[in-house]
């Protein structure tokens, strides 16, 4: 498909502010802007691309004074980026150093085998330099500015990119450009706008410039042509055409056909996705030039630290399952949660290899029709930052690493609406997004659904017809309106995905307001802050269909109504509402008797009745407490806190303990778990609450657990929302990670039956559990199956070793 030019890089640093137009910099940067473009013509004509590992570039000072006199060789080159400077055009292998404005060198690296290097970690300013000595020749670039978060570039650098249906490139202020497939509804030119506009931001091939609209239905088109888009990014391209709106498909940085270098939720990609937001803004065919973010997973975690940089040109966010914060995925509980997080994090390095050689396959398809943009944007992808290298190299909480990633650090900053829906028992990113909801506490216009269930279930048909309004709404700005095809596009977009049966999408509301104002009031009106959907997947379509049965509505979250409820762990595996008499239970952790995951033998989690394999905890290896056959209903919503005073035989323990309902046949439902590193049991006080224990996991704060006696260790449980009706009990399981999760594992100590944890029962240093008991609701009447609950495997009650 035809593609745009490439265009002048933005290479001044401007005043703060979107608007900002007056330059601080000089004529020399414009000579540069112009020689970089020349730069990136060159590369993309230059033939094949080695693959290399990338150099390892340092940015610590060294005080080290050069020469002043340099010569410039063309077309070694070097740009700013935020807080970053990087160069292309070296020779592969060549040593390169940058210097500040006074000659000062405050970084250094080798240029990878493809010319090119990043120095990261620089203060924002003129004059720098990159700088090679050959001989007696100082060899190097004009000089450039890296740049801060507030040098936006003026109105006019939007307005002056011209983006038209298929593949374009958008130009960033720091001279990267990304990839971006603009999609229109079918049979729609941009001369039938304008159109209310979407985008969707992601690292996975994403901009490929096939249409899956033609792919799902054209008979005999071919559905694994290498030109296709991801279908993780469904939601933008396809839905979001077939429902009216033009979407664009953004690819992320270091991804793809894109330029720069992938660095996950780094500084530059929130605002190079910035950046893109005002340049699909400033097109004519744009409705209201303000655009709206959508996505599920990879592309809804995007969307928070995009509307956190404030773009004037974002209109609204819907993000789907969604994560709180990359460590709480990649270390829950403090613990390397060696399996899915670790594996997607290592597929995305892999994936952000330069094309032809590595990457993404339609970078591949394109560069091998002879994409000359797309061959040139790979210069700076061997640059990539193994963010899974950073993470794994420390198993606490650095907040310079994690902070400036954290979707939670930048949800504090929105101020456009928000509609997020996530899962409690999602698989993948995980169940502990809720907690981004306290970051949203300034948002007015924040509308949040969970429900039990799959990564996949936050697009399930409980909540995309208020998906779709809020969309109408808040990003068209016109009266909602159902789409003829709305009903059968989303069956067949859950019968692809999960094979399980689902329930009509409910019709729209407001359709039939008056005016766009009155359809927006009655929105706000009518929805509350917080929906919880229950029962999902124990309804009348059968076990596992994607239908919930009831919900209920909360001003807030946890629910104002909550009661802290707290039961203590007892003699014998009980688990009461007094306290007992003292005594001890003792177990041996042992992940080596439990299965790595739930379902070790692989499958499909979001099926109807995926294949589990939930391994009940028996003989020694842990503990198991439950309650009395409940006297009536018991509607639990919110997180929980287990609060142990622990002893163990060695100086650290992981902890695992799994909230579950064993019903009075004997079948024993899951609901939730919580995961902690006892050494990390250190808590933030400003944050933590009596049903809400929350780590600090700074390395300043880890602690040994104290040798022979009886400390306190609050295990976080993630969120709850499950009724538990009269007749069934209460159930807890201690032990060590593993064998409750689809697809987390964990790297955990491999005791091999020698360690002893040994909790104190009653007395004055009593282990309890603290639940969120709201009382008032009235749950649907019909007992859900065992198994049936979407995300919520069954087992045969099997009584752990101390008969709990």
């Amino acid at each position: 498909m035809g593609e745009r030019g490439v265009m002048r890089p933005y290479a001044k640093p401007y005043a703060k502010g979107a608007g900002a137009s007056r330059p601080t910099g000089t004529s020399r940067r414009h000579a540069l802007a112009k020689r970089s473009a020349a730069v990136l013509g060159a590369l993309g004509m230059s033939g094949g691309l080695l693959t290399a590992c990338s150099s390892g570039a340092t940015s610590a000072p060294t005080h080290e004074a050069l020469a002043p006199a340099i010569t410039a060789r063309a077309p070694f080159s070097g740009r700013g980026a935020i807080y970053q400077a990087y160069e292309t055009g070296a020779k592969p292998g060549e040593k390169l150093l940058v210097a500040n404005s006074a000659g000062r060198v405050v970084g250094r690296g080798v240029a990878d085998r493809l010319g090119s290097l990043i120095v990261r970690n620089l203060s924002p300013g003129p004059g720098y330099t990159f700088r090679s000595v050959e001989g007696r020749e100082v060899l190097g670039t004009s000089p450039f500015s890296v740049l801060s978060p507030g040098d936006t570039p003026p109105a006019s650098f939007y307005a002056s990119q011209h983006l038209h249906a298929g593949l374009n490139y958008i130009t960033t202020r720091s001279g990267v450009q990304l990839a971006a497939t603009v999609r229109l509804p079918p049979g729609k030119t941009l001369a039938d706008g304008p159109f209310p506009t979407v985008i969707e931001y992601s690292g996975y091939s994403i901009a490929a410039p096939g249409s899956l609209i033609q792919a799902y239905t054209t008979p005999g088109a071919n559905r694994s042509s290498p030109l296709l888009p991801s279908t993780a990014t469904i939601i933008g391209s396809l839905m979001m055409p077939m429902l009216g709106f033009a979407a664009v498909s953004l690819q992320m940085p270091g991804t793809g056909c894109s330029g720069g270098a992938f660095d996950l939720f780094g500084i530059n990609t929130t605002y190079d996705g910035y950046d893109a937001v005002q340049t699909v803004a400033a097109q004519p065919w744009v409705l209201g030039h303000r655009v709206g973010m959508v996505g599920i997973s990879f592309s809804g975690i995007s969307q928070f630290f995009v509307a956190g940089a404030r773009p004037p040109g974002l209109a609204a966010i819907a993000p789907m399952s969604t994560t709180n914060d990359l460590y709480s995925t990649g270390f829950p509980g403090g613990i390397l949660n060696s399996g899915f997080a670790a594996s997607w994090i290592a597929a995305r390095v892999k994936d952000a290899l330069p094309a032809p050689e590595g990457g993404a396959a339609y970078a591949k398809a394109l560069i091998a029709e002879g994409n000359r943009q797309c061959l040139a944007n790979q210069a700076l992808h061997l640059e990539t930052r193994n963010v899974y290298g950073l993470f794994k190299g420390g198993a606490y909480r650095s907040p310079g690493l994690y902070d400036v990633r954290s979707p939670t650090t930048w949800a504090k900053k929105i101020q456009v609406p928000v509609f997020l829906v996530g899962a409690l028992q999602d698989e993948e990113t995980g169940p502990q997004w809720p907690a981004m909801i306290s970051a949203l506490s300034r948002d007015k216009n924040v509308w949040v659904s969970m429900i039990n269930g799959t990564h996949f279930d936050s697009l399930g048909p409980a909540t995309i017809s208020r998906w779709l309004a809020f969309l109408d709404i808040f990003v068209a700005h016109h009266v909602p309106a159902q789409p003829p095809i709305f009903d059968a596009l989303m069956k067949e977009v859950y019968s692809q995905a999960t094979g399980a049966p689902s329930a009509t999408p409910p019709p729209m509301r407001f359709t039939h307001a008056g005016t766009y104002a009155a359809a927006r009031a009655d929105f706000v009106r009518t929805y509350p802050r917080v929906t919880v959907f229950f029962g999902n997947g124990g309804g009348s379509l059968g076990p596992g269909a994607m239908q919930p049965v009831w919900s209920e509505g909360f001003s807030s979250w946890p629910p104002r109504r909550t009661v802290a409820t707290t039961y203590y762990l007892g003699e014998n595996g009980s688990l009461q509402r007094t306290k007992p008499a003292p005594g001890t239970a003792s177990y041996r952790p042992n992940p080596a008797l439990r299965p790595a995951t739930s379902m070790p033998n692989g499958g499909n989690p979001w099926a109807a009745l995926p294949p589990y394999d939930w391994a009940p905890v028996t003989g020694s290896e842990g503990l198991g407490f439950i309650t009395p056959p409940l006297a009536r209903d018991v509607v639990l919503v919110g997180p929980a806190s287990l609060d142990l005073m622990l002893r163990s035989s060695a100086a650290n323990t992981d902890i695992q303990v799994t909230v579950s309902d064993v019903q009075p046949d004997g079948e024993e439902m899951y609901v939730t778990s919580g995961f902690l590193r006892a050494s990390d049991r250190a808590l933030d006080s400003r944050a933590s609450s009596v049903l809400q224990p929350v780590q600090s996991f700074l390395a300043s704060e880890a602690r040994p657990l104290p040798h022979g006696r009886f400390t306190e260790v609050r295990v976080p449980i993630d969120p709850i929302a499950h009724a538990f009706r009269a007749g069934s009990r209460i159930r807890i399981t201690i032990s060590a990670p593993g064998g409750d999760r689809p697809v987390w594992a964990f790297d955990t100590f491999q005791t091999g039956g020698k360690v002893v944890d040994t909790l104190s029962l009653g007395g004055v240093l009593p282990s309890t559990l603290v639940l969120p008991l709201v009382p008032g609701i009235t749950p649907a009447p019909a007992r859900p199956a065992c198994p049936s609950l979407r995300g919520e495997p069954c087992r045969r009650y099997v009584p752990a070793g101390n008969g709990g």
